[in-house]
Formats: C-alpha cells, structure tokens, sequence
C-alpha cells in the first residue's frame, strides 16, 4: 500500500497561520468598531513662517455668508484673514479669491472688508481650486512659489487646494486660525492631515501654523 505524503513544514505552518486569521473577531478587520477606543494623535507643532511678498500669494476662499455664516468657529477667522489680507495688500502682494453658493459675488462674502478687487476672484465650487479654474496660470504668471491658505471648509478647500499646490510644485502655508468647517472633528482631521497624516509630498510642503506667527519679508 502506499502511504500519502506527509504535507511539508512549510504548507503546515501556512495552514496554521490562515486558520489563526480565520480564527480573530470580525471587528478585528473594521475600524468602526474600535472607533471609541482609538487614541487621537498629539496635537501638531505649528511652526513660524516667514514669506517673501514677491513670490507669496494670499488664497481667500469660500468666505460667503450663505457658508461662513452657519459655521460654528468661522467668523471668529475672519478677523485674522482680515489681518493677513492687510499686510499682503501692503506688500503689494497676489490675492486670489474663490466665491461659492447662490450668491457667488463679492456682496455674497462674510465681511464687505474681505471684498476682493476686480480681476482677483473667480466663481469655483469643489476641494481643489487649482481644478476648473486659472489658478495656477496665475500664479505662474507672478513668479509664485508659495500660496497662504485660508478658507472654509478647512477639510474641503484648504486641505484640496493645499494638496493640489503641493502637487504642482507650490509650498503651501496654512494657518490654523484661518481656517473652520462644519464642526471640530473636521478642523482636527484638516491640521492632522496637513501636519502628518497626509501623503507626504503634501506634508513636506506644508507648513502648519497660526496668522501671528507668519512674517512678511521686505
């Protein structure tokens, strides 16, 4: 009679290690039912950052009332929007603005003091501003190599419009001060994603920090 080959170590062990696997809880494979458990990560270092006006343009985006207006922490940005928009218009410096919703002009903005001049906005919905519009014509056409990113919604179109400039070359600057969304959670994923958890060739060119701690060059 012959006698049937023994399996190998190799082939048991694999048996083993799949019969483990089958073995673990379900809950083990889906992140929704650890979501309670799941320690947040340390807050991000935001650090300074200074600009040279020349190569710097200032990104206003998505500001509206119809916006802005219902969203918990976003007029308490609008001041230091406001600030940053008064040195960039006294270095001389390129504002680019992106107007949204049913009311998408200038008199639709949060704050007539935001109002941008003519020629500097331009009516785009969506994450990504550089998509569907002439952004990054502009920029190249100044001689931009870095862009200040406010706006709201902090995981909408200041993380896209980060991740799209990045993309294309640009250094972005993003402070955290000017930026909300609809609730907090979303403002934390945003500085998070920016600041480390994003793919990096986007946190490598981003810099994290506050509307304070950004000096403007001569």
């Amino acid at each position: 009679m012959k006698h049937l080959a023994k399996p190998s170590c190799g082939a048991a062990a694999f048996a083993a290690v799949l019969a483990a696997l089958v073995a673990l809880p379900a809950q083990a494979n889906d992140i929704t039912t650890e979501w309670a458990s799941v320690k947040p990560p340390p807050v991000p270092e935001l650090r300074p950052a200074t600009v040279e006006p020349k190569t710097t343009a200032l990104l206003v985006l998505d500001f509206m009332k119809t916006n802005c207006g219902v969203r918990p922490r976003c007029g308490a940005t609008v001041p230091n929007v406001k600030k940053l928009l008064a040195e960039a218009r006294a270095h001389d410096m390129m504002v680019f603005y992106t107007l949204v919703g049913s009311e998408a002009k200038p008199e639709g903005m949060i704050d007539p003091a935001l109002a941008p001049r003519a020629g500097e906005w331009v009516v785009r919905g969506g994450a990504d501003k550089f998509i569907g519009s002439d952004l990054d014509q502009r920029l190249k056409d100044k001689g931009i190599k870095t862009v200040i990113v406010t706006g709201t919604s902090a995981q909408g179109a200041v993380v896209g419009t980060s991740n799209g400039a990045t993309q294309r070359g640009y250094k972005a600057v993003v402070p955290v001060d000017g930026m909300s969304a609809e609730d907090a959670y979303n403002e934390q994923y945003a500085a998070w994603h920016l600041f480390k958890g994003g793919p990096v060739p986007l946190t490598e060119n981003v810099t994290l920090t506050r509307s304070d701690m950004i000096k403007f060059g001569n």
